[in-house]
C-alpha cells in the first residue's frame, strides 16, 4: 500500500508544501480566505488588545491538518506588529529547553507551538506560570542545597495549534483565552484560494478550472495549492501554460483523483469492503488486513474524509459502506 506521505491529496506537510505555503500565505486578516467566524472574532480581539496596549490573549487553534493554523498564527503576529517564534511540541524534550525559549522572547512576541498536544508533562508545567503570570521558576542546585528562582518574562502571546484538542490536558487548555476550531473549507472558498494562489504563482487559470481543482481538494487549502502546482506543471509542459478545464481534467485523470477527491487508496478501501465483505459491517482490523494497511493509519488518515462525505459509516457492529459509495464506484448493491 502506498505510503500516505506520497499521496497527492495527503494533508501531511511535505518539504514542497513548506516552500509553496511560505510563498502563498496571506499576511493580513483581510487577505485570509475562509474561517469567517474565527477571522471576525480575531479582528475584534486584536483591535481591542492594540487599543489597550497589551499582548493578545493566548490562542488555541484546533482542527484537521492543512486548514491554515500556522498561517493564522503568522497573521496574528503581523496584525499585532510583533515577531513570531515557531516551534513544535515534539521538538521540546526538556523543561530547560522550554524555559530558554520563553526567556528569549521579546515584549509582545507571538510564540507558536505546533502539535502542542504532544508536549510532555514536565515541559507543559513550565508553561503554566508563564501563561498566567509571565514568570518561570528555575531550580538551581540539587538536593538540600537546591533553591528556586523566579524569573520575570516579557509579556507574550502563546498560539497553540493541534489536530487533537481532546488530547490537551485540562490545565493547559483552560489557560487559553481564545479558542477557535477551524472548519473544512467550502468549494467556493477553495475556488477563491486557488484563483488567488494562481495569481501569486503568475499562472493564468479559468474560474471553471479553479472550481474543478477546489472540488477535489477535500475541503483543505493545503491540498488545493498542491493540486494547483501539479496542474500548472501539466499546463506548462503539455499545453500553452494556461490552466483550462481541459488541462485540469487531464491532470486529475493522470493523478487518479476523481470528482469527489478520492484517490486509488480511498477507492481500494471502499472496493474491498464491497467485494470481500458485502459492504459491511466489518471491523477496522479486518479492513486493514484486507488492504494491507495499518489500522491506526486507516482510522486517522483515510476514514475521516470518507465518513464526513457519506461514503462510510461507523456502527456498533463495525464499518459499513453507504449507498453513495456503491453509486460512485458504479457497483450494484
Amino acid at each position: 500500500m502506498q505510503n500516505d506521505r506520497r499521496r497527492t491529496i495527503s494533508t501531511d506537510l511535505t518539504d514542497e508544501d513548506v516552500r509553496i505555503e511560505n510563498t502563498l500565505r496571506p499576511k493580513l486578516l483581510d487577505d485570509y480566505i475562509g474561517q469567517t467566524k474565527a477571522k471576525e472574532n480575531m479582528k475584534v480581539y486584536i483591535e481591542a488588545a492594540k487599543l489597550r496596549g497589551e499582548p493578545l490573549d493566548h490562542v488555541l487553534l484546533y482542527g484537521p491538518p492543512g486548514l491554515g493554523k500556522t498561517t493564522l498564527a503568522g497573521i496574528i503576529a503581523n496584525e499585532m506588529g510583533v515577531n513570531m517564534k515557531i516551534t513544535a511540541g515534539p521538538a521540546i524534550e526538556k523543561p530547560g529547553e522550554m524555559a530558554s525559549i520563553l526567556n528569549n522572547l521579546q515584549e509582545g512576541d507571538v510564540l507558536f507551538i505546533d502539535e502542542i498536544h504532544r508536549l510532555n508533562r514536565q515541559v507543559e508545567e513550565v508553561l503554566y506560570p508563564a501563561m498566567e503570570d509571565f514568570v518561570i521558576d528555575i531550580v538551581i542546585g540539587k538536593g538540600a542545597t537546591s533553591r528556586s528562582i523566579r524569573l520575570e518574562l516579557p509579556k507574550f502571546t502563546l498560539v497553540g495549534a493541534t489536530t487533537r484538542a481532546g488530547m490537551l490536558s485540562a490545565p493547559l487548555r483552560d489557560r487559553f483565552g481564545v479558542v477557535h476550531h477551524l472548519e473544512y473549507y467550502t468549494v467556493e472558498e477553495l475556488t477563491e484560494i486557488v484563483i488567488r494562489s494562481a495569481s501569486v504563482l503568475e499562472v493564468e487559470i479559468d474560474p471553471e478550472a479553479a472550481t474543478m481543482i477546489a472540488r477535489r481538494s477535500r475541503g483543505t487549502p493545503r491540498i488545493a495549492n498542491r493540486l494547483l502546482k501539479r496542474v500548472r506543471d501539466f499546463a506548462q509542459v503539455k499545453y500553452d501554460g494556461v490552466i483550462t478545464t481541459e488541462v485540469a481534467e487531464f491532470a486529475m485523470q493522470l493523478l487518479n483523483i476523481d470528482t469527489y477527491g478520492l484517490d486509488p487508496i480511498d477507492r481500494a478501501i471502499l472496493t474491498a469492503m464491497i467485494q470481500k465483505f458485502s459492504g459491511g459491517p466489518v471491523g477496522l482490523e479486518t479492513i486493514a488486513v484486507a488492504i494491507g494497511e495499518d489500522a491506526g493509519t486507516l482510522e486517522d488518515v483515510y476514514e475521516p474524509y470518507l465518513i464526513q462525505n457519506g461514503f462510510l459509516q461507523r456502527t456498533p457492529r463495525g464499518r459499513m459502506v453507504t449507498e453513495l459509495a456503491y453509486t460512485h464506484l458504479g457497483v450494484t448493491a
